[in-house]
């Protein structure tokens, strides 16, 4: 027990003293914290007040010696004046196993500072860029590099992305540890930056820095971007503008890595067969303003291309005609048609054969036609700049409307003899049917007693007006009554009916001579025949020529028939003849002057002009001097009626004019002919 006091008697002595001494032992200064670069000197300060004793420091806990050279730590010592207490700790050069938790102690006082935590810094090393220093990567398809930072830096390094001085955003990377120290986060890092290079990051310098607390500058890694990419192509044509038929150059030009490997041209898709290189000659037209052309550039990567069209200055060209319009009555009609040019051609409306603009643009449009309005309409459009193009088309327009019916002349007839009635029908729609009626009945086809109806289509009238019908109506031996009343033409259509009466002329009879036998054609100028004995009677102005007969009781009046049989007991030649009986030639190789063309003029329409023969009377007969057909008795001839027997179209020779009384059957009857 006793030795059990003893030390404690020992340290209250020694309190008891060293409260009658003076101030007890105190710090005048504390470690702190510190943050030193590996490779430097760590200094941790520690200064104490009325202590003269032993003075320690420790490391983690661990006490490093009480001597000022620290035995067996080579880099460690404390410094400075013991005597005024100042025992401060260095360490040089400082390396990452120090970075540790240091106290300052004062043991035989009992005194110990607060900790002090020596951090460590360690610099990053220079990144690796994988693939560097030139890495090579294809225009167009999305890559990715990758930046690392290897060895124990402290802490972990921040890894950048910069070009061209610029720091990427960083949202293009993403960064990834890839190893845990034991003293934190320490090891290799690695960044991989996303992009999409195009064909001017070609050359490009891309940098990677790896910096830190220890390495606030950072390091640097720069690569040059190498970009394999497909031909650039620019396009050129010269001249860009062009009148048609002028020669255009095209200029292909192309920038490529690797370099380009071929050309290859096209016109609208199409290709240009034997262009290959980068230039491309051709004459201009029309058809370059809507194809272009384009160049094709290939290399090792891909190909690329680009096209361009020309400004051709061309004439107009038609693209659609007008249509053919059939119309009501009363209705709207629109024609349209479509010219193309450049520049745009103006486009003009007109009717056939008149001069006046009914409008101007692709549409006609012609409100509430009437039947007035029928005819060829025609949309023109003027040449280019160049003189080239241009032109007129036109359409039909067809007005429906009710049967318009004309009476067309008809030639005068004999008592009991053959007559022929005519009417002229235009209608559009074609008529159901063409009806011939009188007193006493009607006749559409066919006959009937001594009448019978045909019809015939007519030739072309003016334009628009619908197809035409010649409708003849025959009457076999004329009455009385058939001079005295008339004779009704008329048609219906679904639109309605049109209709025109139509009267017979009376005829006089001939005259003849029974003097010796002898026949006299009033009018001849003839005064004799060639052969036999010859009389004359009447005036010498209006003689015929004579011709002997057998018959001496010879009668022609209106009553009688003429027996058919050669009264020259084959002096002269006997033949058939239409109508009259022709018993001389006249001047020309005819009996009676050849007539004049009904169509008129040549240069005249095609189609029969019907108005001079409406309501008046018609030459002396309509059909050629040649084909030997009459029509109509001439008063210069007698003539005797035979009923007929057939009927049939006339034989017309290849120079016939297209005259509508020709286009219809003509009764057919014996012809006397003489000839000498």
């Amino acid at each position: 027990t006793l030795r059990m006091l003893v030390p404690t008697l020992l340290v209250l002595f020694f309190f008891f003293l060293k409260g009658r001494a003076g101030p007890s032992p105190h710090f005048l200064q504390q470690p702190e914290d510190l943050v030193v670069l590996l490779g430097d000197e760590a200094r941790l300060p520690c200064a104490l007040g009325a202590y003269w004793g032993l003075v320690q420091w420790t490391k983690d806990g661990l006490a490093l010696g009480g001597e000022r050279d620290l035995p067996g730590w080579s880099r460690y010592w404390i410094a400075g004046n013991a005597a005024g207490g100042q025992h401060d700790l260095h360490i040089r050069p400082v390396e990452l196993e120090d970075q540790a938790s240091y106290e300052c102690q004062a043991t035989q006082a009992g005194l110990r500072s607060r900790p002090a935590q020596l951090h460590v810094l360690v610099p990053p090393e220079a990144p690796q860029v994988l693939g560097g220093p030139s890495v090579s990567l294809v225009a167009g398809i999305p890559a990715n590099l990758t930046c690392r930072s290897s060895g124990d830096a402290h802490p972990t390094p921040e890894l950048l992305w910069f070009r061209d001085g610029i720091q990427l955003d960083g949202a293009t990377f993403r960064q990834t540890l890839l190893k845990e120290g034991a003293t934190g986060s320490t090891g290799s890092v690695e960044s991989i930056l996303y992009l999409t290079p195009s064909s001017h990051d070609d050359g490009a310098t891309l940098v990677c820095r790896a910096r830190s607390q220890a390495l606030p500058a950072g390091k640097d890694t720069a690569i040059t971007l190498s970009l394999q990419y497909p031909p650039v192509v620019t396009l050129s044509a010269e001249p860009q503008r062009v009148q048609e038929g002028e020669k255009v150059t095209f200029l292909c030009q192309a920038t490529a890595q690797p370099p380009v490997t071929g050309y290859r041209w096209a016109k609208g898709g199409s290709p240009v067969l034997g262009a290959r290189g980068p230039m491309l000659e051709v004459v201009a037209d029309a058809s370059f303003l809507t194809a272009p052309v384009s160049c094709e550039v290939s290399n090792a990567v891909g190909s690329a291309n680009r096209s361009t069209a020309l400004d051709v200055q061309f004439g107009p060209i038609l693209q659609a005609k007008p249509k053919p319009l059939s119309v009501d009555v009363g209705e709207d009609a629109s024609f349209s048609c479509v010219w193309r040019g450049n520049p745009l051609p103006r486009v003009t409306w007109t009717r056939r054969g008149e001069a006046q603009v009914l409008a101007s643009g692709p549409t006609l449009r012609l409100p509430a036609v009437e039947p007035e309005d029928a005819g060829d309409y025609v949309c023109r459009a003027e040449p280019g700049l160049s003189g080239l193009g241009g032109g007129a088309a036109e359409a039909r327009l067809t007005v429906n409307a009710p049967p318009v019916v004309t009476a067309l002349h008809s030639a005068p007839a004999f008592l009991r003899g053959p007559a022929r009635l005519q009417c002229l029908v235009f209608a559009s729609p074609a008529p159901e049917a063409v009806v011939w009626s009188w007193d006493e009945g009607f006749l559409t086809a066919g006959s009937r007693g001594r009448f019978l109806v045909e019809t015939f289509p007519a030739p072309e009238g003016r334009g628009g007006q619908g197809p035409g019908l010649i409708s003849v109506l025959h009457i076999s031996g004329t009455q009385e009554s058939d001079f005295s009343r008339g004779f009704n033409c008329s048609a219906r259509n679904r639109l309605g009916e049109g209709g025109t009466q139509v009267t017979l002329g009376r005829r006089a009879s001939a005259s003849f001579s029974k003097q010796k036998n002898l026949v006299r054609i009033p009018g001849s100028s003839d005064g004799s025949s060639s052969r036999g004995p010859e009389e004359e009677t009447g005036s010498g102005e209006n003689q015929g020529p004579i011709v002997h007969t057998d018959n001496s009781d010879l009668v022609l009046d209106e009553e009688a028939t003429l027996e058919i049989k050669d009264p020259t007991n084959g002096y002269y030649k006997v033949r058939g003849v239409s109508v009259s009986l022709s018993l001389g030639e006249g001047p020309g190789g005819g009996l009676f002057p050849p007539p004049s063309s009904p169509l008129g003029p040549p240069g005249t329409p095609t189609f029969y002009d019907f108005n001079p023969h409406l309501g008046m009377l018609p030459p002396c007969r309509l059909y050629r001097a040649r084909a030997g057909y009459l029509t109509t008795p001439h008063p210069r001839a007698f003539t005797s009626y035979i009923k007929p027997t057939s009927f049939g179209p006339p034989d017309l020779g290849p120079s016939t004019p297209p005259f509508p009384y020709a286009a219809f059957p003509t009764p057919s009857h014996p012809r006397l002919q003489t000839h000498v």
